[in-house]
């Protein structure tokens, strides 16, 4: 699947198609647990990334970067988990991939300032 260039629309999409599947998967209480992490976790990522283009300062910018590259790897985490646990539904590993791109790209603009 191809990904938008631009990083705050590709944080939206992300956090977008988490709760897509999300809404596929049956209601019982451990996805919902687990489903309500990885919805905060993955709005999270793009909402710190908005934040940290406010640009206050550098101080600022990279501590909202790290927030991003922590709530991506979290994501991650909470998707592994619901797909261990919803063999039977498909949509997980891009959605995993994603969140792993994402830490790496914060990873990689934090490294460079």
């Amino acid at each position: 699947m191809s990904r938008p260039y631009e990083l705050a629309d590709r944080t939206y999409l992300f956090a977008s198609e988490v709760r897509t599947l999300i809404r596929s998967l049956k209601y019982n209480l451990q996805n919902q647990e687990d489903g309500k992490q990885v919805i905060r976790s993955s709005g999270s990522v793009g909402a710190n990334y908005i934040e940290a283009n406010e640009n206050l300062s550098d101080k600022d910018f990279v501590f909202r970067l790290r927030i991003c590259k922590k709530e991506a790897k979290e994501s991650a985490y909470w998707l592994r988990l619901l797909k261990e646990n919803n063999v039977n539904i498909s949509g997980f590993d891009p959605l995993i991939d994603e969140a792993i791109q994402l830490k790496l790209i914060f990873n990689s603009i934090i490294s460079k300032k």
